[in-house]
C-alpha cells in the first residue's frame, strides 16, 4: 500500500465513523455503494472513478462560502481563497484544452450549457441590442425597448443533433429547457450508415438559418469532424457550439486532435469535469476571448453560488489530467472501446454505425437478441453488468424503453482493464441476453419491460464478473 493509499484509508475510515455518529444509515449507504462499485462491471459511458485526491477535495470548508461573482470581483466579503482556487482551476482548464477563457463555476453539464445558450444569446442579440439605443446596461433601457429586445431573445433558432441519432437532452429536445427557449431544429445521422451527413447537414442548416449550430454527442459512437462543423456554422452565420461533456477525456488525454479537437474551431466548449475526463462531478465553459465578459455572468444569469469544494476538486482533477499518465489512459480508453465492439460483433450483436471509434459502443438490442433496451439493461444489472438503455437512429420502442444499450470505457479502463478484459466482457454480455426472453405482460401481448433469464445464468455470470474484477481492484488498500 503507498503512503497516499494508507493516509486516504484512514481518513475516509474516520470521516465515515464521523459520519455514522450522526446518521448511520448514510454512513451505511456510503459503504454499501463502494461495495456495489467494486463488485460490478461499470459500463456506463457517463461514470467513471474519480481519483482519491479529487474525492477528498470535495469534502472541504470551501462548502461552507458564499462566492457569488467572479476572480477579485465578488458580491460577498472573505473571498480571496476562492478567488485562488477558481483561478488556478481555470488556468489548468485554459493550458489543458488551449482554451482563451475558462469559465469553472458550472454545476453540472446542463448548467454549462445554459450558460453557453445565455452567454451567446447576450453577445448576438442584447450587446447589438444595447448599441442599437446607445445604452450600456438592460436596466437602462426603456420599457418599450426592454419588450423588443425580450422578443428578440425569443425568437431565435437552435440547431442540435436529434436525441435518438446520439445527441443529448440538451441540444433542443423539447421537453429540456433548450427546447423551449429555441426555435429548435435536429438534425440526424444517415439512415444507412448512422454516420453525420455533413452535406445533408449543410443543406439543412441553410434553410433553418439558426443562431447557435451544437455540435457533440452523449450517445455517437464515432468522432466528429469540427473542422466541418465550423464551415457550415460560417456559412449559415451561426456560432458554433461543441458539447463535449462526454469525448473530453479524450480532447484532453490527446486522443482526438487536429480537426478532431473541437476547441480551436468552436466559438464556446462545454463539458463536464467527470465522464471520461475523471474529475468530480461539475462542468466547465471553454470560450473565446470575445464571449468572456458574458460567461463571467453565468453567475447569477442562470447559476447559483458557485460551488467553491467543486471547483477546487476540478483544479485537482484537471492537473491529473495534464500529465502523461492521463495521456496514456485516454489511448486505453479509445483502443478498449474497440476491443468491446469487436468482442460484440463476432458475437454476432449489431452495433450502430458498426462499431466506434471513441469511447462509446452502442448495441442495437432488438436486431440482435429480440429485447428491448429496458429487459436487456434489466438482465444484465441482475448479473451484475451495469450499462444504460439508449435509442438507437429511428427508434420504434420509443426513449423509454429503447431498443439499444449504449456501453462505455472509461471506468472500467480506469480499474485496469485491457482488450482482453474487454473481449471477456463482451462474451459475459451475450452470455446474459442471449440468455434472456421478453416475457408476457399480465394481460397478454409482449410487456417492453419484463423478461426472463434462463436458470443459472445471472448467478454466474455475476461470479464470474467479480472474479474478473477481483483481479482489478477499485482503490486498493482502502478498507472501510
Amino acid at each position: 500500500m503507498s503512503d497516499m493509499t494508507a493516509a486516504a484509508d484512514r481518513a475516509y475510515r474516520e470521516a465515515l465513523s464521523v459520519i455514522e455518529s450522526v446518521e448511520p444509515r448514510i454512513a451505511a449507504a456510503t459503504r454499501q455503494e463502494l461495495t456495489d462499485q467494486r463488485g460490478s462491471l461499470k459500463l456506463i459511458a457517463s461514470e467513471n472513478y474519480a481519483s482519491l485526491p479529487v474525492l477528498l477535495t470535495m469534502g472541504t470548508w470551501f462548502s461552507d462560502k458564499y462566492a457569488e461573482g467572479t476572480v477579485g470581483h465578488r458580491f460577498y466579503a472573505g473571498c480571496q481563497n476562492v478567488d485562488t482556487v477558481e483561478s488556478v482551476a481555470a488556468e489548468h482548464a485554459r493550458e489543458l484544452f488551449g482554451a482563451e477563457y475558462a469559465y469553472v463555476q458550472p454545476h453540472s453539464g446542463i448548467d454549462a450549457n445554459l450558460v453557453a445558450y445565455w452567454a451567446i444569446l447576450a453577445h448576438k442579440v442584447e450587446r447589438p441590442g444595447l448599441a442599437e439605443k446607445g445604452v450600456k446596461n438592460v436596466n437602462d433601457l426603456s420599457e418599450e425597448d426592454w419588450e423588443t429586445l425580450r422578443h428578440r431573445f425569443g425568437e431565435q433558432r437552435l440547431m442540435g443533433m436529434s436525441l435518438d441519432a446520439g445527441g443529448h437532452l440538451t441540444h433542443g429536445f423539447r421537453p429540456n429547457i433548450s427546447g423551449k427557449m429555441f426555435h429548435q431544429r435536429s438534425y440526424g445521422t444517415d439512415p444507412t450508415s448512422g454516420l453525420i451527413d455533413y452535406d445533408a447537414l449543410l443543406a439543412q442548416a441553410r434553410e433553418f438559418k439558426p443562431l447557435i449550430l451544437v455540435a457533440g454527442y452523449s450517445a455517437y459512437p464515432r468522432r466528429v469532424n469540427f473542422a466541418k462543423m465550423r464551415e457550415i456554422a460560417d456559412e449559415v452565420g451561426a456560432v458554433l457550439m461543441v458539447d463535449m461533456a462526454h469525448f473530453a477525456g479524450l480532447v484532453a488525454g490527446k486522443v482526438f486532435t487536429g480537426e478532431e479537437d473541437p476547441v480551436p474551431y468552436a466559438d464556446v466548449v462545454t463539458t463536464t469535469t467527470h465522464k471520461s475526463l475523471r474529475g468530480p462531478r461539475g462542468g466547465l465553459v471553454l470560450a473565446k476571448e470575445e464571449y468572456a465578459p458574458e460567461v463571467d455572468r453565468g453567475c447569477p444569469m442562470v447559476l447559483g453560488g458557485p460551488l467553491s469544494h467543486m471547483m477546487a476538486a476540478k483544479a485537482v482533477a484537471l492537473a491529473e489530467a495534464r500529465t502523461p499518465a492521463f495521456q496514456q489512459y485516454a489511448q486505453n480508453v479509445a483502443d478498449n472501446a474497440k476491443a468491446l465492439a469487436e468482442g460484440l460483433q463476432k458475437r454476432g450483436v449489431k452495433l450502430v454505425t458498426g462499431g466506434t471509434d471513441n469511447h462509446i459502443v452502442l448495441a442495437d438490442i432488438a436486431a440482435s437478441f429480440g429485447l428491448t433496451g429496458r429487459q436487456a439493461e434489466s438482465a444484465l444489472v441482475d448479473s451484475g453488468v451495469v450499462t444504460n438503455r439508449n435509442s438507437v437512429p429511428a427508434d420504434p420502442n420509443g426513449a423509454w424503453y429503447t431498443s439499444g444499450i449504449r456501453l462505455g470505457t472509461p471506468a472500467l479502463t480506469s480499474r485496469g482493464f485491457g482488450a482482453d478484459e474487454f473481449d471477456r466482457t463482451a462474451e459475459l454480455i451475450v452470455e446474459v441476453l442471449s440468455n434472456t426472453t421478453a416475457a408476457d405482460a399480465p394481460k397478454g401481448g409482449a410487456s417492453k419491460a419484463k423478461y426472463v433469464i434462463a436458470d443459472g445464468i445471472a448467478d454466474r455470470v455475476q461470479a464470474e464478473a467479480e472474479e474478473l474484477l477481483g483481479k482489478f481492484p477499485l482503490y486498493p488498500g482502502l478498507e472501510l
